[in-house]
């Protein structure tokens, strides 16, 4: 793979070369230029169709609220190849974890918006609701509990722009629409293809990186019908470890019965934590297709769909040869379990637009799913003795979403500076989440005892029985498997227009029922825009909004092998993660969990001058009845509590005997976030030097606790949401954010640079009381570079480097001895391992 990228790279060099010797034909030359100009384009002139409706086409520069455009070619220019790394780069509020947790956060890593969890943010294909993941981030510390949209899922090179709505928009768009929308406009380009092939590594410790790519479109019929399909395949290694050297100091195997060291403590590789850093092996293949087809005057078919298959494996736990659940007779030296992920993900939507009635109606249906099979390799059952198998099944999670939409649209005249759009319509909503158990190995206790004997390992751990189910996972037992569905009715309203020619007013309403306990919600909008002179206006809007506890977050429960750190000393956990209408949480004080609800403010100045644009919005969130994970409950009280008689007698009814502590989600806490987003454009033309397009964007965000719900009257000495959690949800991701982006295109060269100030983050000890394990890491700068030339009309090559210098998080200093983990924590907002570069080459046809 190494060989295969610097070939990239010495082709790129050498195809420059010659593409300067023969400065390619003046022609070629200036549509390449024309070309790139054209998919740069002001973004102030793009038509927008997010956050608005209705035929009276509107820009980003005359949108009542902010909303950033995106295209195609600054999605390829971050070098980036996954949606979730790419939006990192170009949305400044969005951030991602390097390490969000345990559990299958690890391989499907959850994001943050404006300082909130993914799922606050409504994810749109082309205008229509996209299904979210059935993987629960419930073991993650930041976005604990999510389940938002995978959007890694999504093929890149399938969009043609997308459009970031910055504002609350649930009363338009229903639950989810809290901190945001995301529109991806699939690319409807009627004719032509291209292939690319992108190759890279990290500058050290490897996790190759290559990826192929394909899009082709052709014309459907003679009066503009199109599909474009659009398919994509990645293959991504794990990188080297970026944990410290466990010291030699420590021992990884039993000492030996004279009591001296095992020889094997000086060959063995004492760079334990293979679960520190990027642990996933990544197969990865994403498809799509976008066609129309018109049938008629005024009507048009349409449909898109997305199909997905990943394959991750992913390193979790690190487990030395002198540790009890190490059997000696599988695995002498240690092991490092790994969890398996097979995922399938589709969404296909068809859809009818035309004029009935002298009203713009469109009707469309589309139904996704998600369903994963997860499993476990590379480690064992200790409590099956040496017999246990090393690969296991450990259940299904399965998410489905099916849509119904009928809009309606028309202009009406009553004598303003512009006719008012009227747009009305309803939806409907079917979903459904289902947990299927896995293979009883995967979560039994066998009741192995480890022999007395004269053997180091028995030595050590004769008598002592290890671990009941997997190590570092647990598979769903029986009595853990559920199926929930809901159905929710909505019906919307939304007016839009100009009262005068300079001032604009939008209003929106949404009443919306719930079949479950989400129950019933209302919903409005208010937004509004003067124009004061030409180029410079003030906006903004309030409105309030919703999200709907997810059925997965309803009836969701595992138990799951972890750990927790205090005072420095890694201390492991059996965590039942209960549904919070188990009767188990139900006695913790656990109750159904209902809608959150929230109020959103936002004001903004906007100015346009010739090729600057500057804006400037200031916005704040109150979110009540936040669902959030509670502490994981093992205080005195707790454990009394959950060895009781009475709750012992549940628990093995239910399969999981020998439980230390519990965990649930609860509507806990109310929150307050306020910001600012700013953003700066310009673009200078010359005859000499070609085009430069500058662009600066900051972002700001802060979240306060507003209060946390009252613990029930028999848990007065446990806390449900202590000191870890409530830091994670206001301190466990960067305040600011700072990016600035230079592309400068100059014949058959184009270069994009940026720079990213990512702001400081605290990672906070697990314990109630001390802050010795709080670690506090300082802002940092990140520099990308994407170097590109047009070979020819057909042929373009690149070169780059994302973390071109090679910056690591600050190092804590304190590591775990055990294991060596630890030295740059876990909440890295750019990665635990350094450096990547990467060739890339495309061919268009």
């Amino acid at each position: 793979m190494r060989f295969l990228t610097g070939l990239l790279i010495s082709t790129a060099v050498s195809a420059a070369t010659a593409a300067q010797a023969e400065m390619v034909d003046a022609g070629s030359e200036a549509e390449a230029a024309a070309a790139f100009d054209d998919a740069g384009a002001d973004a102030a002139e793009t038509i927008i169709v997010t956050g608005t409706r209705g035929a009276r086409p509107r820009t980003v520069a005359d949108s009542p609220v902010p909303i950033d455009v995106i295209t195609s070619d600054q999605l390829i220019n971050t070098g980036r190849v996954g949606l979730k790394d790419i939006l990192g780069n170009v949305i400044p509020s969005l951030t991602m974890p390097a390490l969000g947790g345990g559990g299958t956060s690890s391989s499907a890593k959850p994001i943050s918006i404006r300082g909130l969890s993914g799922d606050y943010v409504l994810v749109l294909v082309n205008g229509k609701r996209r299904h979210t993941t059935s993987l629960i981030n419930n073991l993650s510390r930041i976005s604990g509990g999510s389940t938002p949209v995978d959007i890694d899922l999504i093929p890149a090179n399938a969009i043609g722009r997308l459009e970031v709505l910055r504002d609350g928009a649930a009363a338009q768009y229903g639950s989810d629409a809290i901190s945001g929308v995301i529109n991806f406009i699939l690319d409807s380009n009627p004719e032509g293809g291209e292939f690319t092939t992108t190759a890279g590594s990290h500058y050290e410790k490897g996790g190759e990186l290559f990826q192929q790519a394909l899009t082709y479109g052709t014309r459907l019929g003679d009066d503009g019908g199109f599909v474009r399909f659009a398919i994509e395949g990645k293959y991504h290694d794990r990188a080297d470890s970026a944990a410290a050297y466990v010291p030699h100091t420590v021992n990884l195997y039993p000492l030996l019965a004279d009591g001296s060291r095992d020889p094997r403590e000086y060959t063995i590789d004492r760079v334990r934590a293979g679960n520190y850093g990027r642990t996933n092996r990544d197969y990865i293949v994403n498809s799509s297709y976008n066609a129309e087809l018109p049938i008629g005057e005024d009507t048009v078919l349409y449909s898109f769909s997305t199909l997905s298959y990943r394959d991750v494996k992913d390193g979790r736990g690190q487990f030395n040869a002198n540790n009890v659940n190490s059997l000696p007779e599988l695995y002498p030296n240690g092991f490092l379990a790994k969890r398996r992920i097979r995922e399938t993900d589709f969404q296909v939507t068809a859809g009818l637009r035309s004029v009935l009635w002298g009203l713009d109606v469109d009707f469309s249906s589309s139904f996704g799913k998600d369903h994963v099979k997860l499993g476990a390799v590379d480690t064992l059952n200790p409590s099956l003795g040496p017999s246990s198998k090393t690969s296991f099944f450990m259940g299904k999670q399965k998410s489905s979403l099916w849509v119904n939409n009928l809009d309606f649209s028309r202009p009406v005249e009553i004598g303003l500076a512009e006719p008012v759009t009227v747009s009305f319509g309803l939806e409907h909503r079917w979903e459904r989440f289902q947990n299927v158990a896995g293979e009883p190995d995967s979560y039994r206790d066998g009741g192995y005892v480890i022999p007395t004997g004269t053997t180091p390992f028995q030595l050590a751990f004769g008598g002592q029985r290890p671990q009941a189910s997997l190590v570092s996972f647990t598979g769903t037992t029986p009595a853990d498997a559920f199926v929930l569905t809901r159905n929710n009715f909505a019906a919307y309203v939304d007016l839009e227009a100009n009262l005068t020619p300079d001032w604009f007013v939008g209003l929106a309403g949404r009443a919306e029922h719930y079949t479950d306990s989400a129950g019933d919600t209302v919903s409005g909008k208010f937004s509004t825009r003067y124009e004061i002179v030409p180029g410079l206006a003030i906006r903004g809007g309030v409105n309030t909004g919703f999200r709907a506890p997810s059925p997965g977050q309803q009836g969701f429960s595992t138990s799951q092998n972890t750990s927790i750190i205090i005072g420095g000393d890694r201390v492991p956990q059996l965590v039942k993660f209960l549904a919070p209408n188990d009767p188990i949480a139900g006695f913790l004080g656990a109750k159904p969990l209902k809608a959150e609800k929230s109020l959103n403010f936002t004001a903004g100045v906007t100015f346009e001058s010739g090729p600057f644009r500057f804006t400037v919005d200031g916005y704040q969130i109150d979110i009540d009845d936040r669902i959030v994970k509670t502490e994981v409950l093992n205080s005195a009280e707790a454990r009394a509590i959950l060895t009781s008689p009475e709750v012992v007698a549940i628990l093995a009814a239910r399969g999981v005997p020998g439980i230390s502590s519990g965990q649930f989600f609860i509507n806990g806490v109310d929150t307050r976030t306020r910001g600012v987003d700013v953003v700066g454009e310009y673009t200078l033309q010359t005859d000499s030097l070609g085009t430069l397009r500058f662009n600066a964007a900051y972002s700001y965000n802060k979240t306060k606790i507003q209060s946390v719900a009252e613990n029930p009257a028999n848990l007065t000495n446990t806390i449900l949401f202590g000191r870890q959690a409530r830091a994670d949800l206001v301190k466990a991701t960067p305040r600011d954010k700072l990016v600035f982006n230079t592309d400068w295109t100059i014949g058959a060269f184009r270069s994009a640079l940026r720079l990213t100030r990512f702001g400081k983050y605290t990672e906070t000890g697990a314990s109630q009381t001390s802050t010795a394990d709080d670690r506090t890491f300082g802002a940092k700068w990140i520099a990308d570079i994407d170097v590109a030339a047009d070979v020819s009309k057909s042929l373009t090559v690149a070169v780059g480097a994302n973390n071109l210098f090679d910056v690591y998080p600050d190092a804590i200093g304190v590591v775990q001895a055990n294991t060596g983990a630890g030295q740059y924590g876990n909440f890295a907002p750019f990665g635990l391992s350094g450096g990547f570069y990467y060739g890339r080459v495309s061919v268009r046809f």
